[in-house]
């Protein structure tokens, strides 16, 4: 059953798109004419606010912090929220963020305690201490929402150090544990949503003054151990005047936001986050080889082809086996084989296209979708997390980007699903193609020596989007890392849903 929020405009100033690189000045206009900062390090007094000198109701302090955890797969992350409280609901100000690497669920894997775990997060709740005003330290919520990382533990690993997290934040730290679902493992359609909300508020596309028919951003995450899609189908009348409609599911999600229905359609497939995906595709290739050799493997004959590795890079990687639950170090090696016509077809496997599809249409793994050629045909879309981090590197030079100062917007020349193909075929080709096309961009170089994987990382990420997901070859896509100087994910949304919830309460 979906959730429902109701919050109204939460918008500040102008709306700025950062889809790859964004600098502005150190502080922006309002529509007041007032320089607004930006920034912690351009806010002249983080107790107060440029923006009104009155809360808009006396009971309400003027600014009113919040603090973030996403627990992810890969790395734990803070996000620190400033509101101020000059309208009916909070405005949001700026965040202050900081990561710290490895996720929750690497102490567990590694045999570590569940408090080792805890204490993980010790540098981004000191972050916080930094941050926060003292005064205002103990009316300060603070949430922990893990992800895909902790669903995939075993037993009672996760709640032990769900458990452990609650403890060292009430018995270390100052500030408000929420009393609800302080610390928990977040459901993956709650992750998804939260992103969604977070791109559309701070794109202005489902604020209050928004215009009834501005077409939302679709939103496409691509985490480590999971990926999520999330957009707001638009549904025509099909043939004899029946009007086509999203099925009822798990998959409906139905959000009141700003005083306005909005019907999407979600879906968070777990075990297809690109880490997750790499398993599944070393595990393939590893088993392809075993079946070559009568029996053999990696591990008794030396080195493994791989062609989902560019060719001439090496790898070592730990292969489990599923029924033993015994993992090894098997060589893996791209050689002559590495090729993204080739490395396509084994994550084709991955994807599982052809399993049972109850429900249709689907999209991949049996998995309920209605087309994004019907019924999101022309909406734009976002793709945020390892989408960015893995083509930003490789695209920034090809992709220009504009800003009108005056409106405080940017945009970006928007790419299209061809284009990740074309750049993973470059990059499964090795040195002599990355010379050809990136020679003269250090960055991008160093990129691709770094990284064994990357011929596999683009691979699985085109196939994606356009045999699971069936995005067409011409369809225009856009990275996303920061909107107004904001992280984007999940985190923005789950936090309005905190502050505008109008139940905080204080730190006795």
């Amino acid at each position: 059953m979906g959730k429902r929020f109701t919050w109204k405009r939460l918008a500040v100033g102008g709306v700025v798109f950062i889809g790859l690189v964004w600098f502005f000045g150190p502080r922006r206009e309002g529509d007041d004419g007032v320089p607004h900062p930006d920034s912690y390090d351009t806010d002249p007094d983080p107790m107060s606010t440029t923006h009104c000198t009155q809360p808009y109701k006396s009971t309400l302090p003027l600014v009113q912090y919040a603090l973030m955890i996403d627990a992810g797969s890969t790395g734990s992350r803070i996000h620190i929220y400033k509101f101020n409280n000059c309208g009916p609901t909070p405005d949001f100000e700026y965040e202050v963020f900081k990561m710290t690497q490895p996720g929750l669920s690497w102490y567990a894997k590694h045999g570590q305690s569940a408090e080792d775990a805890a204490k993980s997060l010790d540098e981004l709740l000191d972050e916080a201490v930094r941050v926060v005003p003292e005064s205002m330290r103990k009316c300060t919520p603070v949430a922990v929402k893990a992800t895909a990382g902790l669903r995939l533990l075993p037993g009672t690993q996760s709640a032990d150090i769900i458990h452990a997290v609650e403890r060292r934040l009430v018995e270390v730290y100052p500030f408000k544990l929420i009393e609800e679902d302080g610390v928990v493992v977040m459901d993956g359609k709650d992750e998804g949503v939260y992103a969604w909300i977070t791109v559309n508020y701070l794109m202005g596309t489902i604020t209050e003054d928004a215009p009834r028919d501005a077409p939302t951003f679709a939103v496409l995450d691509l985490g480590g151990a999971s990926t999520q899609i999330v957009f707001e189908p638009v549904f025509s009348r099909g043939e004899g005047d029946e009007e086509e409609k999203l099925e009822e599911g798990e998959h409906k999600y139905d959000l009141r936001f700003a005083g306005r229905e909005h019907v999407l359609y979600q879906h968070s497939y777990l075990g297809y986050g690109l880490k997750q995906a790499r398993m599944h595709v070393h595990r393939l290739v590893d088993f392809m080889d075993s079946v070559r050799t009568n029996g053999g493997t990696g591990a008794s004959l030396g080195k493994v082809g791989n062609p989902c590795l560019a060719k001439g890079m090496e790898k070592v990687v730990e292969v489990k086996d599923e029924r033993s639950n015994e993992a090894r170090n098997v060589t893996m090696v791209g050689e002559d084989v590495g090729s993204f016509e080739a490395c396509s077809r084994l994550v084709q496997l991955v994807l599982a296209k052809d399993a049972v599809c109850e429900l249709k249409p689907c999209s991949f793994d049996g998995v309920y979708q209605p087309s994004l050629l019907t019924s999101f045909p022309s909406g734009k879309v976002l793709l945020l997390s390892y989408f960015y981090d893995r083509l930003y590197p490789l695209l920034s030079h090809t992709i220009s980007t504009s800003t009108t100062t005056g409106s405080h917007q940017q945009s970006q020349s928007p790419i299209t699903v061809s284009t990740i193909a074309e750049t993973a075929r470059d990059v499964c080709e090795g040195r002599p193609r990355w010379e050809s096309r990136w020679g003269n961009d250090a960055e991008a170089m160093e990129e691709l020596e770094g990284r064994p994987e990357h011929c596999l990382d683009l691979t699985f990420m085109y196939t994606l989007l356009r045999l699971g997901y069936e995005f067409e070859d011409g369809r225009e896509v856009m990275l996303g890392k920061k909107i107004r100087d904001t992280e984007l994910g999940w985190c923005l949304g789950a936090t309005i849903a905190v502050v505008g919830g109008g139940a905080l309460t204080c730190r006795v």
